[in-house]
């Protein structure tokens, strides 16, 4: 039984390992016009490649979280990239 349960547990951890690396955005964290820049950059070339770029005052600033978690994998955008676009679109949405 022991053995049963470590091996259930090894594996759980296994599969939690292999899972994504991405953290979630929870909030605003650059704000120097630098790495706002750099969002509006990646946002402007990221996310044009597939659709037209959406109005920043599209969504408030947790829609915009709910979107760009969903959206940030398929442009694959890293951590770092996913919070400058992220912050970039918080700065210039008066929602």
């Amino acid at each position: 039984m022991k053995k049963l349960v470590l091996s259930f547990v090894l594996f759980s951890a296994f599969l939690v390992s292999c899972g994504p690396k991405s953290t979630a955005v929870t909030g605003p964290k650059y704000t120097s016009s630098e790495q706002l820049a750099q969002g509006k950059t990646i946002f402007e070339n990221s996310c044009n490649k597939c659709h037209g770029l959406p109005n920043p005052t599209k969504h408030d600033d947790q829609g915009w979280i709910k979107t760009l978690s969903r959206m940030a994998p398929r442009a694959r955008l890293n951590d770092d990239q996913h919070q400058m676009v992220y912050d970039y679109l918080i700065s210039v949405n008066k929602k």
